[in-house]
């Protein structure tokens, strides 16, 4: 049977013979019944009513969907698709380096990985914003949809696929969501009077408004709206959300935005309804049969992380297979559209969920908030500056390790981006590099010495250290920790350091009786630092790729994770080459590049 019909009915990507994993399904009374089938597919059974439960019969669509396979093979990570009424800057840059990096660390380890980005290009905004520049929101949306591809390339971003919600299999697809929910009863047509956030293009209950002083999320004044709209039942699975956001408290990360959506969900007034349409502008995708009505750029968004897959297209392609997502990257701010209105939205559409939505925090830039106001805004024209003085992976380097992946805001300091730089990469793994290759090239004439089958000296168990640091890497990768993966690697040549200093092979040299000695150690480090390049390689593909390199490495030469992270992969007698130093060392007195920054945090 074709994948993408095994896929289409609802089956496990399963071997033959295999046991399948459980299959899980939400229920819109918030119930969930695991069914074990050996093909993979949902048996249909009645179910009882229990706890409130509704004593409805599963089924495969409508109402009842499947999670995520945990046994799959594949790896689909997705930032969100960037709105081309902005111009990119440093959180889309850092949203993206996150997701590549655990893309490109997944395809090191063996996984089918699709990572997939873009721009969202509808809505009344680039419309306004086209109209006031004189041109068509097509051109608008051409134009700007290149700036962020261009920052993208500049980041080093490796996604399999760029998405513009323009596309026409985007747009065919959506209006093929729309009748299926249409034809369901999930969206109906409906009248809103209230509140509306211009910036989000988001409508604003009464109780919300009110709580947020009737202020926008850009803290501009909501304003009052009146609209027809085709509306989707989110109410009807208020119960579902609550008891998937309960019993799967992995779905939304990290745990303080769990809890903030919990909050929310929870609320007096419950979920609302929420509108499908828009009648007040004309840029958005049409909804069918239904003449005035362009479809809510929000909803047209969203179900970008399906169409980029041809998921809802007639015939299926083989990216189908990628669905579900394993993660969606976003920022805080969109976290309620992914969190709540996705899940929901997929639920209705019979489709299985996501694994997990991980909702970063945002970046400050020395202790402040960033606003042009200020002129702080850490702009793609700074960002390129910064990595035109210091390297694309010092500033990915920089990004990981001290972003704002969890609860709280990361700082953008010029001090602690110069201190992180000189500490972990120029006096860090450079100078390891470096060390070692002189002292290869100075005592072995430029040959990996042999360590004569020794793997162990002065203390250092060296297949241990460096079988941990890939556990742990790995381990903490795939969980999205990827500043505690990264430091899990950077520990391997640190321990490198460490060795050099506690074995003083300069001194070991001077001593020809001990030669077999300093071959030891100097293969123990030259070996762990070719480990750490490679568990380094996702966050600074450039650099570690020229580690590797100077190591005898072969970029052409296909190697599995456990090959390349396995203790004795180097040869003895492997050409060691210097070269020039990784990362020079920075001058923490020098201006910021981009220009001195405004300090005065009074």
């Amino acid at each position: 049977m074709p994948e993408a019909t095994r896929w289409k009915r609802g089956l496990h990507n399963v071997s033959p013979g295999s046991p399948a994993p459980p299959r899980v399904h939400l229920h819109p009374c918030g119930r969930q019944v695991k069914t074990i089938c050996r093909e993979g597919a949902v048996r249909r059974r009645k179910s009882r009513s229990r706890g409130g439960g509704c004593g409805d019969r599963e089924r495969t669509g409508g109402e009842s969907v499947a999670l995520y396979n945990p046994f799959m093979d594949r790896f689909f990570i997705t930032t969100p698709i960037y709105y081309v009424n902005d111009r990119p800057h440093i959180g889309h840059c850092y949203t993206t380096v996150v997701a590549d990096c655990a893309a490109r660390f997944m395809r090191l380890s063996g996984r089918d990985v699709f990572f997939l980005t873009g721009t969202d290009e509808h809505g009344q905004k680039v419309e306004k914003s086209a109209a006031a520049k004189g041109v068509s929101p097509q051109a608008l949306a051409d134009e700007n949809a290149e700036h962020f591809r261009r920052a993208l390339r500049f980041v080093g971003s490796s996604h399999d696929h760029f998405i513009r919600t323009t596309d026409a299999a985007h747009e065919r697809q959506v209006q093929e969501a729309l009748r299926r929910l249409i034809r369901s009863g999930d969206v109906y047509l409906g009248t809103f009077e209230g509140w509306y956030d211009e910036g989000q293009e988001e409508y604003v209950t009464e109780n919300a408004a009110r709580e947020r002083g009737y202020k926008a999320f850009n803290g501009q004044p909501l304003v009052k709206a009146k609209e027809q709209n085709y509306y989707f039942r989110l109410s009807k699975y208020q119960r579902a959300l609550e008891k998937l956001l309960e019993e799967q408290p992995e779905f939304v990360r990290p745990e303080a935005r769990l809890n903030e959506v919990l909050g929310r969900l929870r609320s007096p007034e419950g979920l609302q309804d929420v509108p499908v349409s828009r009648t007040s502008f004309t840029w958005g995708i049409p909804v069918p049969d239904a003449p005035g009505h362009v479809t809510y750029v929000w909803i047209d968004a969203l179900l970008n992380y399906i169409t980029a897959l041809g998921v809802l297209e007639e015939k299926p392609g083989e990216r189908a297979r990628y669905w579900p997502a394993q993660y969606h990257v976003i920022g805080k701010e969109i976290l309620w559209f992914h969190a709540v209105i996705w899940p929901a939205l997929l639920t209705a559409l019979g489709l299985p969920l996501p694994r997990c939505v991980y909702a970063h925090s945002f970046w400050i830039r020395e202790g402040r908030k960033m606003s042009k106001t200020l002129g702080n805004f850490l702009d793609l024209p700074t960002i390129e500056a910064y990595a035109g003085k210091y390297g694309v992976d010092a500033l990915r380097w920089y990004l990981l390790t001290q972003g704002p992946l969890g609860a709280t805001d990361a700082d953008f300091a010029h001090a602690k981006f110069i201190e992180v730089y000189n500490a972990d990469l120029a006096n860090g793994i450079g100078n390891a590099a470096s060390r070692v290759a002189n002292m290869i090239g100075k005592y072995f004439e430029g040959k990996c010495p042999d360590a004569g089958g020794v793997a162990t000296h002065a203390g250092y168990d060296w297949p241990a250290l460096s079988a941990r640091a890939a556990e742990g890497c790995a381990a903490k990768m795939r969980a999205m920790d990827v500043g505690g993966a990264l430091q899990d690697a950077l520990a391997l040549s640190k321990a490198v350091d460490a060795y050099v200093n506690a074995t003083e092979p300069f001194k070991v040299a001077k001593d020809a009786s001990r030669r077999d000695e300093l071959a030891r150690i100097l293969y123990h480090c030259a070996e762990a630092l070719r480990i750490a390049a490679a568990l380094l390689q996702a966050a600074m593909p450039e650099k570690m790729s020229d580690l590797a390199a100077r190591l005898g490495g072969d970029a052409k030469e296909k190697r599995s994770f456990a090959e390349l992270t396995a203790w004795g992969g180097l040869k003895p007698g492997t050409p060691i080459v210097k070269g020039d130093a990784l990362f020079p060392r920075a001058d923490p007195d020098e201006a910021p590049p981009g220009g001195v920054l405004h300090r005065d945090n009074t």
